[in-house]
């Protein structure tokens, strides 16, 4: 009896063994995906990423060391594809856009905020997003439409100079995300719904759509969808959030509809009517009809135009909180930046959109900030349209593919003292002068992606970078708090942010 319990044993320590391996292993194999660490049975390197303790960026680094520019990891339930290299990346989105231009399934929190995936960022690459973004491009970004609306940014614009005076004035320092935030998202509501709202509403906003934002970053449950009914607090929290974020909005929406089915008539809104017909984002959503399917409903509306807000807000405001540090820390850009102001506008100003083009040293340091703080470190999520290769691996369909695009701009064979903020590597001679930030003709940094999922407002975004360093340069000598120095150190909310918001003292000029 002794030697059979001692036999069964044995080949129980083989089964195991066998099994465990089978089921831990990350990549390789019959599939032929890219090799990968290895992990656990069923959950992959999920947990093994939470153990760790650190931001998922540091791990892909030293994945990216022990692997290369292309690995696997099995997180969960959703296997991910992690492309670091910049030709594979080049290949992947512009050499073969079409095939990698898909989205993967939404987990189930964003799910509740994405109407079934009814918005640009999300849609599945098809007939509903082609309709979406052509419709986007056309109504929203087109040179007709921007200057056009020229109105709204100088509108915006006025106010954000008189309220850095006022808390100049009251606090003696500013805090520069928090005003940014709220002047680009009041920008961003006039453009979507022609319409000016108070300042509370535009903070209130503001507030709930940067927390469906954080809301709708990577969750547990998203890995392992089978558990999550566990997690019912947070989807009901989830859900009661939407709710917010639908009163916020519709208001604005039902106003508008009105006010357009009543031929423009002003007394057919409660609210101050400031576009014309045809000239707010959400006019041309109404009647949109996109392939397969009839007009939108009001929450599938509150979607396509939340995303809108949402995506110009803090990117826009996190560059020029970037930008404004380099600023406050070297005097020296500063007074360029300034010199070069003066020299197309006066001291005096008044300056419009096309004087900011002809900025080239300002558009040099918007470059630099992309370079040195690019929005994120990862592009948002990509899948291929059909099981397809790539570096000689099976990519499957229902993978994840996910470009970390940060080691672009760190790259010592790309860029000379990559951790320094040099803005003349921008100007001729330079080693950015001839850099495609669109990614068409190589990729050396894409802070708006790249191929056929390339942000289709990084323009706009890039005007509303320029005009607000344009301005409050123009109008301020920044300088640091005397005891209270700036802080470099980088967080990461949905955008890589600083630790510390920036604070500043400024002195008129």
């Amino acid at each position: 009896m002794a030697l059979l319990d001692i036999l069964v044993l044995i080949i129980s320590a083989v089964f195991l063994r066998q099994w465990w391996r089978r089921w831990s292993k990350t990549g390789g194999g019959a599939n032929n995906l890219p090799p990968g660490p290895p992990g656990w049975p069923i959950v992959g390197n999920l947990f093994q990423v939470i153990l760790d303790r650190r931001h998922f960026i540091y791990i892909v680094r030293d994945l990216r060391k022990k692997y290369g520019p292309i690995f696997t990891m099995q997180m969960g339930q959703r296997t991910l594809i992690i492309v670091t290299g910049d030709e594979l990346i080049h290949e992947a989105l512009v050499q073969r856009g079409p095939l990698f231009a898909s989205r993967p399934p939404d987990g189930p929190v964003r799910l509740v905020f994405s109407a079934g995936k009814c918005a640009i960022n999300s849609a599945e690459y098809g007939p509903l997003w082609r309709s979406l973004r052509r419709n986007f491009v056309t109504e929203m970004i087109n040179p007709t439409r921007v200057r056009q609306c020229g109105w709204i940014r100088k509108w915006a614009l006025d106010n954000h100079m008189e309220s850095l005076r006022r808390q100049a004035a009251e606090d003696g320092v500013v805090e520069v995300m928090a005003g940014c935030r709220k002047t680009v998202c009041s920008i961003l509501i006039c453009l979507c719904f022609g319409s000016k709202i108070t300042e509370e509403w535009i903070v209130r906003i503001e507030t709930v759509l940067k927390e469906v934002m954080m809301t709708t970053t990577p969750k547990l449950p998203d890995f392992l969808p089978v558990m999550t009914p566990l997690f019912g607090r947070q989807m009901t929290a989830a859900r009661e959030l939407r709710k917010k974020q639908i009163e916020c909005l519709a208001p604005l929406i039902r106003n508008r509809r009105s006010f357009v089915d009543s031929g423009g008539n002003p007394s057919s809104s409660c609210l101050e009517m400031a576009s014309p017909i045809g000239a707010a984002y959400v006019d041309s959503l109404l009647d949109l009809r996109p392939p397969g399917r009839g007009k939108f409903n009001e929450e599938e509306l509150v979607t396509l135009t939340s995303e809108i807000i949402n995506a110009g807000t803090d990117t826009t405001a996190t560059a020029v909180e970037w930008a404004l540090l380099h600023l406050v820390l070297n005097q020296d850009i500063q007074r360029k930046l300034y010199e070069e102001i003066v020299a197309i506008v006066g001291k005096e100003g008044p300056i419009t959109e096309e004087q900011v083009e002809k900025m080239v040293y300002l558009g040099a340091i918007v470059k630099e900030t992309f370079r040195r703080h690019p929005p994120s470190h990862f592009m948002l999520s990509h899948a291929a349209v059909k099981d397809t290769e790539l570096a000689g691996y099976t990519i499957p369909a229902d993978a994840s593919v996910e470009f970390y695009t940060a080691w672009l701009t760190q790259d010592p064979d790309t860029w000379k003292d990559p951790d320094e903020f040099k803005p003349e590597r921008f100007l001729e001679d330079g080693d950015g002068f001839d850099v495609d930030l669109t990614g068409n003709r190589g990729i050396k940094m894409m802070p708006f992606g790249a191929g056929r999922r390339i942000c289709p407002a990084w323009t706009l975004g890039t005007l509303h970078i320029s005009l607000l360093l344009a301005r409050m340069v123009h109008a301020f000598k920044w300088v640091p708090l005397s005891d209270a120095p700036p802080d470099p150190t980088e967080t990461f909310a949905f955008t890589v942010v600083m630790k510390k918001p920036l604070k500043a003292v400024i002195l008129p000029r």
